[in-house]
């Protein structure tokens, strides 16, 4: 039988994830978790590659997203980021929330491995769909028809 603690003493391989404080910190504690039951936009967005996927709600007053709550179903990466992405668009524009990025989300982050970089866009990518469903729901938006 080999002795479990000979594999804590070996380096790590590839493969082994390291975040840092503040990525874990939006783990262990995230930020605006939760749904809006009337909320203006919501959006269910997923990543089959690794099975994660986020819905995600939003609230707008005055053009501007006072509210944004989601709920994740995915790795330690994907919940981080998605919080960091509500600090990041909360009090902004709908034109400024638009303009965030993955890269903006990483960057506010401190970073995050490369192997987890894909958790980011989930995130900016169901705000982009929250957006357009709130534009689309005021008939703002492609099909200018309301729910």
């Amino acid at each position: 039988m080999q002795d479990w603690r000979k594999l804590y003493e070996t380096p790590p391989e590839s493969g082994v994830l390291f975040y840092n404080e503040k990525v874990m910190d939006h783990f262990r504690h995230p930020r605006n978790v939760g749904e809006i039951p009337e909320a203006d936009g919501v959006a269910l967005v997923g990543d089959p590659r690794c099975g994660d996927h986020i819905r995600l709600y939003i609230k707008v007053k005055d053009d501007r997203i006072t509210e944004l709550r989601y709920k994740v179903f995915g790795c330690a990466a994907a919940i981080a980021t998605t919080s960091i992405l509500s600090e990041l668009a909360i009090g902004r524009r709908i034109e400024e929330a638009l303009e965030i990025t993955d890269d903006e989300v990483i960057k506010a982050a401190g970073g995050i491995p490369s192997g987890k970089a894909h958790c980011s866009l989930l995130g900016v990518v169901g705000l982009h769909y929250a957006i357009s469903d709130y534009l689309r729901r005021k008939g703002e938006g492609n099909s200018g028809d309301k729910r």
